[in-house]
């Protein structure tokens, strides 16, 4: 008899699982569909508010037209720089012991995805993106560098600095940076990548 009533209730906690799982499904294809409809929606706008190609070139000021020649041909030496930097970094830091930069924390390239922008608008944005994430990657090593090698602040004020330099010492505080470099040093294997 009450092996017969453990039964029952498996086969209607077996049921209601069931009938959870279905309801549950309905919900997903529910959520599903509504994504859906609302990203065809915005798929629509998008393209409605892009502006076409022809009438984009026709609006664009003359000078900015001459210009992107200049603007493109930085491409070139970015490539080559960002050659040389993962090199460097590749080849130098185990030496070090200092942890990679990973690329992808840093190379963020989305935008050109964007349904409301012409393919110049596309191919503008691939470039900055691409130049950007390079500077900061650049930045990220040459930061961990400069924290294994030289983490001595400026005398002056600097406008821009990367994420290592507040753990720097002083200027011309000696006695810091000959007692305490190996502390730095050592701080960068313990970071992630």
């Amino acid at each position: 008899m009450e092996h017969q009533k453990i039964d029952e209730l498996v086969a209607k906690i077996k049921a209601l699982e069931s009938e959870l799982e279905a309801e549950l499904h309905k919900e997903y294809e529910q959520f599903t569909c509504e994504i859906t409809k609302k990203r065809e929606e915005i798929l629509a706008s998008y393209k409605k508010e892009r502006q076409g190609l022809l009438r984009y070139l026709a609006t664009a000021p003359i000078l900015h037209l001459l210009s992107a020649p200049v603007i493109w041909s930085v491409l070139i030496p970015a490539l080559l720089l960002d050659g040389f930097v993962t090199l460097y970094q590749w080849v130098c830091f185990p030496i070090y012991k200092i942890t990679k930069v990973k690329r992808s924390d840093y190379m963020i390239i989305d935008r050109h995805r964007l349904a409301y922008l012409n393919s110049i608008e596309k191919l503008n944005c691939l470039y900055c993106s691409y130049f950007n994430a390079l500077m900061g990657y650049i930045s990220e090593i040459a930061g961990r560098t400069e924290q294994y090698w030289c983490p001595i602040r400026h005398a002056s004020r600097v406008k821009s600095m990367h994420n290592h330099y507040k753990k720097f010492f002083d200027y011309g505080d000696s006695e810091n940076f000959r007692q305490r470099s190996a502390e730095l040093r050592e701080d960068l294997k313990e970071e992630k990548e």
